[in-house]
């Protein structure tokens, strides 16, 4: 892929807005890309070499590879795979599995942490998301302490659709990329209490879906 061309890719990522055009042309030269068919697994050990990988279409989701748990979501314009960085001692297993069709570019961490060392703002902002990361799995923990599981998954759809979807006329809408088992390991449910749920909020018109979109009308209609 020309160099150019991985300029463009990058262009749209806020991690690198202040890094300037002769850094990032620097750093596009060190870069692999890669298309992921929906389904596929990317293994975040990539080529037995660590990586950061820049989501630029599709998302993923990314799960312990021993227990098969989904851990977290990732949408396009965002990273994963920054905890190589951050945690070196780590015996963590992670894969990502693409929800749709994907595309990627990734950089070996000991290259990524060579550009963060001569750029400021790219080290401050890989923190900042490493970050955000921590305290939305520490928020889990909290949700799961204090938090019943019905509102575990009413707050986890809607933060969902905030956070995937578009605005289509009156209401939210993302596409449902998730199954049911997957919501379960995300808000520390069983699988038939997530269908509950969901069948009841539907039911009270809360929120709609289908196989392929899940929506709620934020100005009329509230989770409870």
């Amino acid at each position: 892929m020309k160099t150019i061309a991985k300029y463009w890719f990058l262009e749209g990522f806020n991690l690198f807005k202040k890094m300037g055009m002769p850094a990032m042309m620097k750093m596009c030269q060190q870069l692999e890309m890669e298309t992921i068919d929906k389904g596929d697994t990317i293994d975040l050990d990539q080529k037995n070499a660590k990586c950061i990988f820049f989501l630029k279409q599709g998302s993923v989701k990314i799960v312990d590879s021993e227990s098969a748990v989904v851990k977290y979501v990732v949408k396009k314009g965002n990273i994963f795979g920054e905890l190589s960085i951050y945690d070196k001692n780590t015996n963590a297993k992670e894969i990502a599995i693409a929800l749709e069709d994907t595309v990627i570019c990734y950089i070996e961490s000991v290259l990524m942490e060579e550009m963060m060392d001569k750029h400021k703002t790219l080290k401050n902002g890989l923190l900042k998301i490493y970050g955000l990361r921590i305290q939305k799995l520490e928020r889990r923990l909290q949700d799961l302490l204090y938090k019943d599981s019905k509102t575990r998954i009413e707050e986890f759809i809607i933060g969902y659709i905030e956070e995937f979807g578009e605005e289509k006329s009156s209401k939210l809408e993302a596409k449902n990329l998730l199954s049911h088992k997957d919501i379960a390991n995300l808000t520390n449910t069983s699988r038939q209490t997530v269908n509950n749920v969901l069948s009841t909020l539907r039911k009270e018109k809360k929120i709609d879906y289908d196989s392929n979109f899940i929506s709620y009308s934020p100005n009329i209609l509230k989770i409870s």
